[in-house]
């Protein structure tokens, strides 16, 4: 367990470290070109993550554990067989999990805090809110441990996962060719951050790209298109606690003006923009909006 907690150490600081030389690159290269307070508020996320993974505070780990104690196999690695069913196995319900975080709004609370940013640079990979274990991240995966992985396995497999994912927060690479109908690449990863109506609620994966491409979410970038980064409506707040729970503070005062159970738990479960009186502001509102004709009326949505 020592060990394991050094390694997640030195793997952090190596990554601050990445980090930083890219923000003195980027700086270098004039004024606007890289903002210090955008990098901290998301060094500031990932301090509270950690100071909070200190708490037994996870929905998901009773979750696992009844799911190991009831699998329906127990499959060792110790085959190229089984390293490539946890692999991908992993990839199918991030993708799901991912794809969650951005349709229910429960879900996008938390997920929401790693779009705030409005510039998109290898510091953003540390900004992934810190109310992920309150609301059943973890409960994505707890398939692989019904199926017969060790959840320590699982959940080591997904910190992997999430590490790969490090060098995709980045400008400067550009496409990589055939890599793109396979991986998840810097340019893939763009599009996921970018506000553009045309490119949001898109590109999931996790390492590969394939299931969306398998299940319609799969958007190129194009050059006609350059992405802009951050939520629909911008957060520019300094303030990490706002960060963190602007959008919960949101959803706490739609459902109090809630008027049935059922429309509270639309609030809670329909995608992030949803209003009941039909003239919301979901990804498919938004671009409802757009195909109308000038002067068109948007009631009856």
């Amino acid at each position: 367990m020592e060990h394991l907690v050094l390694f997640q150490l030195a793997v952090t600081g190596l990554l601050l470290l990445i980090s930083l030389l890219e923000a003195l690159v980027l700086q270098s290269r004039g004024p606007g070109a890289f903002d210090w307070s955008e990098a901290w508020l998301s060094i500031g996320d990932m301090i509270g993550r950690r100071l909070l993974a200190l708490l037994p505070l996870s929905i998901a780990t009773p979750v696992f554990a009844w799911a190991w104690s009831h699998r329906l196999f127990t499959i060792e690695l110790d085959g190229v067989a089984e390293f490539l069913l946890l692999f991908v196995g992993l990839e199918f319900f991030y993708y799901w999990y991912h794809r969650t975080a951005h349709r229910v709004r429960f879900f996008w609370a938390t997920h929401s805090v790693h779009h705030s940013p409005n510039q998109l640079t290898l510091s953003t990979a540390f900004r992934l809110g810190w109310t992920g274990k309150l609301t059943g991240t973890g409960l994505f995966f707890t398939p692989l441990a019904l199926l017969g992985f060790d959840p320590k396995v699982v959940l080591t497999a997904l910190s992997l996962n999430l590490l790969y994912q490090f060098w995709l927060h980045t400008t400067w690479i550009p496409k990589l060719g055939w890599l793109e109908y396979v991986l998840n690449t810097p340019s893939a990863h763009r599009v996921h951050h970018a506000s553009n109506l045309d490119y949001l609620d898109a590109n999931y994966g996790g390492v590969l790209i394939v299931f969306d491409r398998l299940f319609g979410t799969y958007v190129a970038e194009r050059e006609a298109e350059p992405c802009v980064y951050g939520l629909v409506k911008p957060m520019r707040t300094r303030n990490l606690l706002t960060m963190e729970f602007s959008q919960w503070k949101d959803l706490w005062l739609d459902l109090r003006a809630a008027r049935s159970l059922a429309q509270a738990m639309a609030f809670v479960l329909k995608p992030p923009g949803w209003s009941p009186d039909g003239k919301g502001e979901t990804t498919e509102d938004m671009r409802g909006a757009r195909a109308l004709p000038a002067g068109s009326s948007t009631s009856g949505f």
